[in-house]
């Protein structure tokens, strides 16, 4: 989902950043670089080279894509999560002391 939101920012850094502020969890670099990786063998990424810029030291970088079944893949897990988060009894999600 974060390669999704991020587009053309999704690089492995940006990954890294995007997640931690989302959850606050900080994830090293090799974490996020081997499961955006593991994620292409499996066919739900794509990745390509962009140009190299001064600003990473001449440097290039790979920016991640989501494919069709990448987005099949989303849909998917979407729709489990919802089916089940129908079935927590409403009375299970009550705040207490709020």
């Amino acid at each position: 989902m974060a390669v999704a939101v991020l587009g053309a920012e999704a690089y492995g850094v940006g990954v890294r950043d995007f997640l931690a502020e989302q959850t606050g969890r900080k994830s090293a670099l090799g974490a996020i670089h081997a499961t955006l990786y593991r994620l292409q063998d499996k066919g739900l990424l794509d990745s390509g080279m962009e140009g190299a810029t001064e600003q990473r030291g001449g440097r290039r970088k790979r920016i991640f894509h989501v494919t069709s079944a990448g987005k099949s893949a989303v849909r998917e897990a979407r729709e489990a999560r919802e089916r089940i988060w129908d079935l927590v009894p409403s009375g299970m999600m009550t705040v207490v002391g709020g």
